[in-house]
């Protein structure tokens, strides 16, 4: 037996050709309508309360802030119960004026949970009213109570939608009194009025609705750049540390190294463990020193070049100061308890922040008088710098800097496990506190107050 297999192929030229611009767009444009105005139409959506942080409601006490959060609920219901009243006046009270002001009322409260369904059910109240007035009204397919609420239902809908659904939805409203021009036997219409006040109530709502997206995308933007500066700040300052406390670790490593080497020379025949031991401490002080500049090396910028000079520590506070005088600060220092000699990182940390809030100072009230307190104290370093509000009559104007100093004083005060506290004082100065720990072990009495 043969088996034979039939296999069904599609036409060339058909399931393959290209679309074309115009059909991709109607596609388009058929598929943002059915997924605005057709899928999940009646989709239970109700409308949130509103913030109580206006420039408003932020001044009422606190019950009426809270009544005041449903302000949008009330003004929709009041709209559409002035629709409803319009029926019931208009048709003397009777079953039609009844039916008319349910048409009315209905659509509007149903756009504060069901916004899209308001508007299909706005049309067809339109059409209800229409149909039970007769031939008693001139105006065509909008009674007064209708045009009124069809109205609302545009704008509500559109303000809790997007602009796309607001063009949808004029359009068809459009189609609608086109068509009941057509099909109706009423020479006077309203069809073109409803259009126009329509389009303009929409497009008022719908550039509103764009400002706002386009104000909330501005500030999602500039908190995005804000973080992104603020951690771009943060890496540069954690760069520049590593960079100094690369050349103080860097030194001490290579004395250790030399000091080792040297060593069992000072000794008249050393014991061979005693050389062995010197030269495993160099062995591993020279391989930390290169492992060390291998990994913190990367760190530095291409056109760094490491400083001549040893590093700036506590000793050097007084040329500091002299500098700062010579720029307009006026400035004093004040120093309690033993001074001694502390590890050369914490010594290094301290003169910078030092510089960083004098710098500071300088910048934000030039002219102004500073005072800078170091105090040796049990376990640890105190520094204090104050400085008191720039004269009145001072000529020099303040030049903000880019905000980067109390980063960096606080990103060396974290590395050393201390604390910091930075801010404003009574007579309009500023205050920067910090409290460096340092083990006992690794400070050594350096001489008197």
């Amino acid at each position: 037996m043969t088996q034979t297999t039939y296999t069904q192929t599609t036409p060339p030229g058909r399931a393959d050709r290209p679309r074309s611009p115009e059909f991709r767009l109607a596609a388009d444009a058929l598929r943002g309508l059915r997924q605005d105005l057709f899928h999940d139409a009646f989709a239970y959506r109700p409308l949130p309360r509103s913030s109580a942080d206006g420039p408003l409601t932020r001044r009422l006490p606190g019950r009426l802030k809270e009544y005041a959060s449903w302000a949008p609920h009330a003004v929709v219901a009041a709209v559409g119960a002035l629709a409803a009243l319009i029926a019931l006046a208009d048709n003397h009270m009777g079953p039609a004026a009844f039916l008319s002001a349910l048409a009315a009322l209905v659509p509007a409260l149903l756009t504060l949970v069901r916004p899209a369904g308001a508007f299909w059910l706005s049309l067809a109240g339109t059409t209800v009213t229409a149909a039970v007035q007769g031939d008693d009204w001139s105006s065509w397919p909008w009674l007064p109570s209708s045009y009124l609420s069809h109205l609302l239902v545009l704008t509500v809908v559109t303000v809790r939608t997007r602009p796309r659904t607001a063009a949808w939805m004029w359009a068809l409203t459009a189609l609608y009194g086109f068509g009941a021009e057509v099909s109706g036997r009423h020479h006077d219409t309203d069809t073109a009025p409803m259009l126009v006040l329509s389009a303009l109530l929409l497009l008022a709502v719908t550039v509103r609705h764009t400002r706002r997206q386009a104000q909330q995308e501005v500030t999602a933007q500039q908190t995005v750049t804000a973080h992104e500066r603020s951690r771009r700040t943060l890496l540069e300052e954690r760069t520049t540390i590593a960079r100094e406390l690369h050349d103080v670790v860097a030194h001490h490593m290579s004395v250790v190294a030399i000091q080792a080497e040297a060593a069992p020379y000072r000794v008249e025949h050393p014991p061979e463990e005693l050389e062995k031991a010197f030269a495993t401490i160099r062995e591993n002080a020279v391989a930390a020193l290169t492992e060390l500049r291998r990994v913190l090396g990367v760190v530095r910028a291409e056109d760094y070049e490491a400083p001549d000079a040893p590093q700036p520590t506590l000793a050097d506070l007084d040329r500091l100061l002299a500098n700062v005088r010579e720029a307009g600060l006026s400035v004093e220092k004040a120093m309690t308890g033993a001074v001694r000699e502390l590890p050369q990182g914490v010594e290094l940390s301290a003169y910078r922040i030092v510089q960083e809030a004098l710098s500071n100072a300088l910048r934000h009230a030039p002219g102004a008088d500073a005072r800078v307190e170091i105090g040796y104290v049990l376990g640890g370093l105190g520094l204090r710098v104050v400085n008191g509000p720039p004269p009145a009559a001072n000529l020099l104007k303040p030049s903000p800097g880019s905000g980067h100093g109390i980063t960096g004083m606080r990103e060396r005060v974290s590395m050393l496990n201390g604390e910091m506290t930075a801010g404003p004082t009574d007579d309009q100065g500023y205050e920067v506190t910090v409290f460096l720990p340092v083990p006992a072990a690794a400070t050594a009495i350096k001489g008197g107050a």
